[in-house]
């Protein structure tokens, strides 16, 4: 027999608890299990709690997975006769008897289902980089347990470095979600209002009625900066900055592509002001901001935030590559921050995603506000929210991603919400293959 603690420390985990609990949503009250610091390991405290109704919706449940293949089927099965084999454990967390042990078996059982979901994915990507298509680093996950990490290639083609999985990546686009959530602790905090106009911070911004709300959604109609700057920025070889960005709106009133609030427009230059109103707000630097309250308290140790400026270097330890493996050029637009500039790893980027589940610095309450779709004039199964995509497919399940392209780097942050799976690809060439976002959630 396999006790809980065991398979813990054999990363195994809770492989089988969220199928168990979407059993428990057939019922009135089902117990989890629950850490027992006396016995040093994991014990089931009951409460039977059967519903009549159970029965019936069982086939439902059973089939509403997005996925009907033998191996889905079997583990609901599994976990449906757990849960009713653990019903009758009724003693409250006293004694060693109520510790529950798990047969060798059914452990065997779930390791198969895990190694060859392990082999479909690692096949897919070593397809591709064999074929020179993909370089970079992996990782899929299932309730915070990792079913399967690599990484592919190099970090530096001139060096031949090779790819580490704590090697830090560009995030690009990827990190608007981090930016989104510093702007939902600081409104947590009563800091800030999402219905705060950006004019209350910035006194002669000359946009009117733009609310925070508007510019998290990509609402605001604003231009992009990366265009206008072009424009009025007159030596790229200085960094333009965050509050460069600001100064230039302020000075020549770019015109806005739309009225406020009239469509969705993504637009860079929403989450570069979202970074500023944080460093209005907080009386600190973006970066450092970032680093006390968010990457060091989820133990993001290899992330940080990359700010050109004239006295520094794009981190090299990592080389972003475009066509034909050249070097991407460290533009004068690193100098913005907040709708880029994120350097991550694929297992920090894990800390976050299970931060969001746990409701860790951000409550529960607000994150399923940002995993709204915020647009009624787009698809339920297309929309955006707070610093997320979100889909919403026909079955019902809720997936919430970004994806990010800039510089030499692309990448892919997926969170299947129902499901607790997560899907996280870095890569540092910005080729122009691409992954699409279906077809990566089909490899769980």
């Amino acid at each position: 027999m396999i006790r809980l603690r065991q398979l813990q420390k054999n990363s195994f985990q809770f492989r089988i608890r969220l199928e168990v609990e979407s059993v428990g949503r057939l019922v009135n009250k089902i117990k989890r299990f629950k850490f027992c610091p006396d016995q040093n390991d994991y014990v089931y405290e009951g409460g039977p709690a059967v519903a009549v109704s159970c029965f019936s919706r069982f086939s439902q449940w059973m089939w509403a997975s997005r996925k009907h293949d033998v191996d889905t089927i079997m583990l609901k099965i599994i976990s449906t006769l757990f849960l009713f084999i653990l019903l009758p454990f009724q003693n409250t967390v006293t004694n060693t008897e109520s510790a529950v042990t798990w047969p060798d078996p059914i452990y065997d059982i779930l390791h198969a289902i895990d190694s060859r979901r392990a082999a479909t994915i690692d096949s897919f990507f070593s397809e591709r980089f064999n074929r020179h298509a993909f370089n970079g680093t992996v990782l899929f996950a299932e309730n915070g347990r990792i079913i399967y990490e690599h990484a592919f290639g190099l970090a530096n083609f001139k060096q031949k470095d090779s790819l580490k999985i704590n090697s830090g990546f560009q995030l690009a686009s990827v990190s608007k979600p981090l930016t989104a959530f510093a702007v939902m602790m600081l409104a947590e905090k009563g800091k800030l209002s999402y219905d705060d106009d950006v004019r209350k911070f910035f006194p002669n911004f000359p946009y009117a009625d733009i609310t925070i709300r508007l510019l998290l959604i990509h609402r605001s109609g604003l231009p992009n900066y990366m265009y206008f700057a072009d424009k009025y920025w007159p030596d790229r070889s200085v960094p333009i900055t965050n509050s460069d960005v600001v100064e230039l709106m302020e000075k020549y009133h770019p015109a806005p592509n739309y009225r406020p609030n009239t469509r969705y427009n993504y637009s860079n230059t929403n989450y570069a002001l979202l970074a500023s109103i944080v460093e209005k707000v907080s009386g600190m630097d973006f970066r450092d901001f970032m680093k006390k309250y968010i990457f060091k308290p989820l133990a993001m140790n290899h992330t940080f935030i990359y700010r050109k400026t004239q006295t520094t270097n794009v981190p090299q330890e990592v080389v972003g590559y475009t066509r034909r493996r050249r070097v991407a050029e460290d533009s004068y637009l690193n100098g913005v921050v907040g709708d880029k500039g994120v350097y991550s790893t694929v297992e920090d980027l894990l800390n976050f995603d299970q931060a969001l589940y746990n409701g860790t610095l951000v409550s529960r309450k607000s994150l399923e506000q940002a995993f709204q779709p915020a647009h009624k004039d787009l698809h339920l199964d297309d929309n955006y929210g707070f610093g997320w995509r979100v889909s919403i497919r026909k079955d019902g399940e809720k997936v919430v991603y970004h994806a990010g392209w800039w510089k030499g780097f692309k990448t892919y942050f997926i969170r299947l919400l129902d499901e607790h799976r997560t899907i996280i690809v870095l890569s540092n060439q910005s080729r122009p293959y691409h992954f699409r976002i279906d077809r990566l959630n089909e490899l769980f």
